[in-house]
């Protein structure tokens, strides 16, 4: 086979699970299908360089995984920079004290993650945290890299990467406070 019919090939058995992972990754359909198609086009510049050691599907996903990175990385950088004044009042004392009680709720258990309409709520609420803050809680908690591996491709320090997963957890608590839990 010549290296067009084995990328067409490529493209036509591994588009749809590769758009999967880019829609999971990014959480936008258009960004997530500009990244697939990215993700082919350096399949076919890079195509010399793939050995066979792997499945195609292997190494599709590993340069999806790269150029996810990259697009957070940029993303990230040029987003502004983040605001406290939802949490602090102009002196720096906490505008609600209430995020810093226990939770409270007696319907928060395992199988509320099962629930399609709390999913729903919480997929909103992590689309509200400002971009600064969606992009590590996603690689963090979603992706599931390691703190380490998210400070270094974000270029951020680990003790600004736990400040923003902790002020993160705060509005997304204060989010599902008032649209789920307020219920």
């Amino acid at each position: 086979m010549t290296k067009n019919e084995v990328l067409k090939s490529w493209v036509e058995q591994y588009s749809g699970p590769l758009l999967k992972r880019a829609a999971y990754l990014l959480s936008d359909r258009v960004e997530a299908e500009d990244m697939v198609q990215d993700v082919f086009l350096a399949a076919f510049s890079s195509y010399d360089s793939f050995e066979g050691k792997s499945q195609p599907y292997t190494w599709l996903t590993a340069i999806l995984n790269r150029k996810a990175a990259d697009f957070y990385r940029k993303k990230y950088k040029s987003e502004p920079q983040i605001r406290l004044d939802h949490f602090f009042d102009e002196t720096g004392s906490w505008k609600n004290d209430g995020v810093l009680n226990d939770w409270n709720v007696s319907e928060v258990n395992s199988e509320l993650l099962d629930n399609k309409d709390f999913n729903k709520t919480l997929e909103e609420c992590l689309e509200d945290l400002p971009a600064r803050w969606k992009i590590p809680v996603k690689m963090y908690y979603l992706q599931e890299k390691k703190a380490p591996e998210v400070s270094q491709e974000l270029q951020i320090s680990a003790t600004n990467l736990w400040k923003i997963l902790q002020r993160s957890r705060m509005q997304l608590r204060e989010c599902l406070d008032n649209n789920w839990f307020a219920n």
